[in-house]
């Protein structure tokens, strides 16, 4: 079984994203970003479907060098491992940029301090966490497997497409992960294609998924390109 994210369903409310996806899938994991942003967990808890949350990243950075940011970014996180400890969900975290060159020794120490709160966080509410490798976007952190050591004893969310984009997919999947995002592209943009619409190579992907005994998530930009990704991802 996949799990689905309501990414692909984003201009919908949450509730007739929720109504559409738990139809194909026990598995949800929700965008908690624009029109599924969460304010509590009460419609989560009115499914009986298992859930995780992509916690808010748009407008968060745990690697700030600007202390209040980076402060409040933990905050609004800390409002995700609330309301996923109410209904047993993992939550997936960004892990924040840097905006020039010359701070980024001081914003990996902003992202250390970031993740021993997170660390805290995942014990107080008894709540799994994973930290997402990024896409090829200027100063990110974690884009390659070299930077595996930034997120220390954290657990990796393996994203397919990020990897691919930065042509490192082959060496992220010799690496333990406890979550995975699939979807496509042609190794150039972050294009969230259908499984199958761009070249990622999904056998090697979906062997790494059984080794590791983990329900992967299809992360795509369309209703319709996660049905395809569904019976493509089967027929491996």
């Amino acid at each position: 079984m996949f799990g689905i994210s309501t990414f692909c369903l984003h201009e919908k409310s949450l509730q007739e994203a929720l109504d559409l996806l738990t139809s194909s899938s026990g598995y949800i994991e929700v965008m908690d970003e624009g029109r599924h942003f969460l304010e509590d967990a009460e419609l989560l808890m009115s499914y009986s479907s298992r859930f995780s949350i992509h916690a808010p990243c748009r407008g968060t950075n745990i690697a700030s060098l600007l202390e209040p940011i980076r402060r409040a970014s933990i905050e609004v996180i800390q409002q995700c491992f609330s309301i996923a400890a109410e209904v047993n969900a993992g939550i997936v975290v960004h892990p924040g940029y840097f905006a020039w060159e010359e701070e980024r020794t001081k914003a990996e120490r902003q992202l250390a301090t970031s993740l021993s709160e997170l660390a805290a966080l995942g014990q107080e509410y008894s709540t799994r966490y994973f930290i997402e490798n990024m896409g090829n976007w200027d100063y990110f952190f974690l884009k390659t497997p070299d930077e595996l050591s930034l997120i220390g004893d954290a657990t990796l969310a393996l994203d397919t497409g990020h990897a691919h984009q930065n042509h490192c997919l082959e060496k992220f999947l010799r690496f333990p992960a406890g979550h995975y995002h699939l979807h496509d592209n042609a190794g150039k943009d972050d294009s969230h294609l259908a499984v199958g619409e761009g070249n990622i190579d999904f056998v090697p992907v979906m062997e790494a998924v059984r080794k590791n005994k983990v329900m992967p998530v299809i992360e795509v930009a369309s209703f319709e390109g996660v049905l395809k990704s569904i019976q493509r991802l089967e027929g491996l």
